[in-house]
This record gives C-alpha cells, sequence and structure tokens, in this order.
C-alpha cells in the first residue's frame, strides 16, 4: 500500500484547469520533492490531498482513503501549507497548546515539540515578534504534534538561515529514517537536490517526471571528466568507439554519450593510466529548467 496515492488528479476552477491527470504514489520512508513553476498546480494538488479541496474527478488517498475519512488523521499526517497561520498575540507555546487541546495530547507533547524544533528558548515570546524562519519552525512544530507517519509541507526551507535549512535537511533524513514519509514542495532546488530521493515535476498541472533523483539528474546532459598523463590518446582510442571528446580548459577530457565503467574499460584496453574518472550528472536546476521547458505550451 502507498502512503500517498493520486489516481487521475483533476481540479477544475470554472474554464481554469489547475490540475489534470495527475497520478503518482508515494511509499514509505521516502522524501518526496515536488518540484514545479509557480501556477504548476502544486498548492491546488497539496490541498485536495488534504482534503481542503474536492476534486473535479480522480482520486487523492492517504494511507488508501481520502483524508477525511483517515480515521484519527491528526496522528497520522502532519502538514504546513503556510506558515502564517498564527495568532499574533499568542506565544508560540500557547499556539501550540491551543492545537494540541484540539485533538486530546498532553502540554508535555506541545514541550517536546518544541525542542525537536529548537524553539525552547522562544516558546514564551509572542508569536508577532518572530522571524519569518522561526514561524516556519513553528509550523514544522504544530505538524509534528500528532507524531505523524507523514509529513506535508508547503516550502518549508522559505526564510531560514544557511544553518536553519541545514538543520531542516538533517531533521527531514532523520525523519525518513524512521520508516516514515515526507513530501515537500519547494523552489528552492539547489536545497532539494541535498535532501530528497525521489522527485515529482509538475507543469501547467500535469505531471512532467516522476523518478529518483539520482535518475533524474543523470538523464540529461551528463558527461564524463577524465584526467590522464596520456589524453591524446585517449581521445583517439574513444574516437575509434564512436565516443564523442571534448578537451576542457583544465586539462581534463569531457567525454559525452557513455559512461564512467565503459570510458574506464577503453582506457583499460589500450593500456592508457588514468588519474581521475568522475561522472557528471546535470544539476536537478539544470534537468528541471529543461523539462519544464519542453512541457511548456
Amino acid at each position: 500500500m502507498s502512503v500517498v496515492l493520486s489516481e487521475s488528479l483533476t481540479k477544475r476552477f470554472g474554464k481554469l484547469t489547475a490540475v489534470e491527470d495527475l497520478s503518482f504514489a508515494l511509499d514509505a520512508g521516502t522524501i518526496t520533492g515536488f518540484l514545479g513553476p509557480n501556477g504548476a498546480g502544486k498548492t491546488t494538488t497539496l490541498r485536495m490531498l488534504l482534503g481542503l479541496a474536492a476534486p473535479t474527478s480522480g482520486k487523492a488517498l492517504i494511507f488508501d482513503q481520502p483524508y477525511a475519512q483517515l480515521a484519527g488523521a491528526a496522528h497520522r499526517v502532519g502538514a504546513v501549507l503556510e506558515a502564517t497561520d498564527f495568532h499574533p498575540g499568542r506565544t508560540g507555546r500557547d499556539h501550540l497548546r491551543t492545537l494540541s487541546c484540539a485533538v486530546g495530547l498532553p502540554d508535555s507533547r506541545v514541550d517536546e515539540v518544541l525542542r525537536l524544533v529548537e524553539l525552547t528558548g522562544a516558546a514564551r515570546r509572542r508569536v508577532k515578534g518572530y522571524s519569518l524562519g522561526m514561524r516556519q519552525r513553528l509550523g514544522l512544530a504544530s505538524a509534528l504534534l500528532g507524531d505523524p507517519e507523514l509529513l506535508v509541507l508547503d516550502e518549508p526551507a522559505n526564510g531560514l538561515d544557511p544553518e536553519g535549512v541545514r538543520w531542516l535537511r538533517d531533521f527531514l533524513r532523520t525523519f525518513a529514517s524512521e520508516g516514515r514519509t515526507v513530501l515537500v514542495s519547494s523552489h528552492v532546488l539547489a536545497e532539494v537536490a541535498q535532501t530528497v530521493d525521489q522527485v515529482l515535476i509538475v507543469n501547467h498541472g500535469r505531471l512532467v517526471v516522476e523518478t529518483s533523483l539520482e535518475q533524474l539528474t543523470a538523464r540529461v546532459g551528463g558527461s564524463v571528466r577524465v584526467r590522464s598523463p596520456q589524453l591524446p590518446r585517449l581521445a583517439e582510442a574513444l574516437h575509434r568507439e564512436r565516443i564523442e571528446t571534448t578537451f576542457s580548459n583544465d586539462h581534463a577530457l569531457l567525454v559525452s554519450g557513455t559512461t564512467s565503467e565503459r570510458v574506464g574499460d577503453v582506457a583499460f584496453a589500450a593500456g592508457i593510466p588514468l588519474h581521475e574518472l568522475v561522472a557528471e550528472g546535470s544539476s536537478l536546476e539544470d534537468v528541471f529548467l529543461e523539462l519544464t521547458s519542453e512541457t511548456a505550451p
């Protein structure tokens, strides 16, 4: 059973189609990056998953149930769609106490999640004095109150300083290592590349690609960088195998259209020593821009 399952999910607002025939599945223990340009349908999709918007057609299931029918939803799913849903006059701790009381959790759990997100020192300050990064942490604390199996986060790194971004990355990895699942929507591509292991890319409400991060970054524009004291001989040996090469400005050879294993085999057969052999996939940002450009109408 998939933790999250979208089947032909479609949402129309009058003549505008925000999400169209979107299908994907998330397994336990994974961190999935949900990517797309502004207006791609990411937030609408998350709202349908969480029962905040009804699909025009198709299904959005969490633990094999629509969110509205999920027993004990507050203890299984934690979500943050925006970090502004706070009463400015309340302290951070009182905000969490209000939420915990609504789902029957003790105050001790409030103190636990404040420690988890490293907000204990600011817990008795009013939220109106919080920075955006602190509000992000408070939102995450809210999502963690029920000790959920699934986290759904929309732009959780927004407003965090570099130390906070690193903390968030480590936290999400630890969370997933316990067999739990994370779906994180973000536009900070470089950060997503260091955090997720699965990627969903949508554009104009449609699925562009669903794959692992490793497969995605290797599929477009990848090359192999190789250094050798006999680069001209290596280039000739590769050309005989119909493999394209280019000499770089830093005294290396860039090889395209093949794998590092193949380059190593050719060098070995020709008796050519290698000092460096590195596969260089495209960055997530490069692939993202190319894929979303390809699907533009």
